[in-house]
């Protein structure tokens, strides 16, 4: 058997963490079947969702070692680039910093 944590945030700042223990030979699937009983691992059953080990994104066909980090990424509800523009405009005159002009 081998253990490992499945963590995903459901929602802004906010993290999941599930201990799981998988047969040897587990996949990445496998481990998000294995979390389906956990009463937040709804969008965890979803056919278009990205997981990854330690930050990289893998296949669902991808096997499991002992201590692994499986981490399970939800869609992005906006780019973070426009996001960052919007909290910019939105931001009182007084706190926004001088622009850098361009050296050319």
């Amino acid at each position: 058997m081998i253990r490992i944590d499945l963590v995903w945030s459901p929602e802004p700042r906010r993290i999941v963490s599930l201990e799981l223990e998988l047969p040897e030979g587990a996949t990445l699937l496998d481990a998000l079947r294995a979390a389906a009983a956990h009463p937040e691992a709804g969008f965890l059953q979803q056919r278009e969702i990205d997981v990854g080990l330690w930050g990289r994104r893998q296949p669902l066909t991808t096997r499991l070692t002992d201590g692994d980090r499986v981490e399970a990424y939800r869609a992005l509800r906006c780019d973070p680039k426009e996001a960052r523009r919007l909290r910019y405009r939105q931001s009182p005159a007084s706190a926004r910093r001088p622009t850098r002009s361009d050296p050319g």
